[in-house]
């Protein structure tokens, strides 16, 4: 059976209106050493451009006149697309992790996953901790269920801020915690 394969992302290319595609009749320019050289006609400026052997870029349309750069459009490109990367870098996805258990659920195995939700809020991610009951056991649900989650929560209370308390959605109680802020 043949998996689907995901689209890949579409890059965005970065566009800007240079040389002769800039319509505006007057311009203020900038140089290459980015110094101001007043505001000249479009004409004027694509042969500064032209004399220097560089492009001539339009930084703000919005501007009155639109600001136009005496530059390399390439090396402009190139610096561009390498700060959208460490903008891209730097943005942190904080993703919410499950951790499922049931009433019943032994001392050892319930430290393994404390141990895993430690683990998760090591790694700056919201953990959510839901107790499932299933027939009878939502009976219990106001007493097992509230001390079992009440014993996790003071078992993580160093290392996590709840972000909701225990609190019953359908055949399950659900609390969801997440790193604190200084760790």
């Amino acid at each position: 059976m043949k998996r689907k394969s995901r689209p890949t992302p579409v890059q965005r290319e970065i566009k800007a209106v240079i040389n002769e595609a800039i319509t505006h009749p007057r311009v203020r320019l900038i140089g290459a050493d980015g110094s101001q050289l007043g505001i000249v006609s479009n004409d004027q400026a694509l042969r500064h451009a032209m004399d220097e052997g560089l492009d001539l870029v339009e930084v703000s349309a919005t501007a009155d006149p639109p600001v136009c750069r005496i530059m390399n459009y390439d090396k402009y490109r190139y610096e561009l697309k390498k700060k959208q990367q460490e903008a891209k870098k730097k943005q942190t996805v904080i993703e919410t992790k499950e951790i499922k258990f049931r009433p019943k659920t032994e001392e050892h195995d319930l430290n393994f996953k404390i141990k895993n939700i430690k683990k998760f809020i090591g790694q700056r991610n919201k953990v959510k901790i839901t107790m499932r009951f299933r027939g009878r056991e939502i009976v219990y649900s106001d007493t097992i269920g509230l001390e079992a989650m009440n014993k996790i929560a003071e078992t993580l209370q160093e290392d996590v801020i709840i972000l909701q308390e225990p609190m019953m959605e359908g055949r399950q109680m659900v609390m969801v915690v997440g790193p604190k802020a200084g760790k």
